[in-house]
């Protein structure tokens, strides 16, 4: 006689203990829901450190375009001063040579 198709040994449907299960599952939430607070702390944790540190960062941009903006004015003062002693150099130089003044204001130009 042929055999029939399928497995005869199946498993015997049994009582399925779903409080059990439903034990599990529950533990299994509250553990998710334990990591997933403690996982938003950090966030919130790290947002804040960021926060500050881009303030800081803007403090310390700030610093330095002051101190950009004063370090040209002083290159620039020192330039014009430089200038000045030149022509006072200059000057000196043509009057020690015997020139007359209209000739050194025509030669400055």
């Amino acid at each position: 006689m042929p055999r029939t198709k399928g497995s005869k040994n199946r498993p015997k449907t049994t009582h399925t203990d779903y409080a059990f299960q439903i034990a599990e599952k529950q533990e299994a939430i509250a553990s998710l829901t334990a990591e997933i607070a403690s996982i938003q702390k950090a966030i919130e944790e790290q947002k804040n450190t960021l926060k500050e540190k881009k303030t800081a960062l803007k403090k310390a941009e700030k610093e330095v375009a002051t101190l950009e903006a004063k370090k040209a004015k002083a290159d620039a003062k020192a330039a014009e001063e430089a200038k000045k002693a030149e022509a006072e150099r200059v000057v000196k130089r043509l009057l020690a040579s015997s020139m007359s003044a209209d000739e050194i204001l025509e030669k400055l130009k």
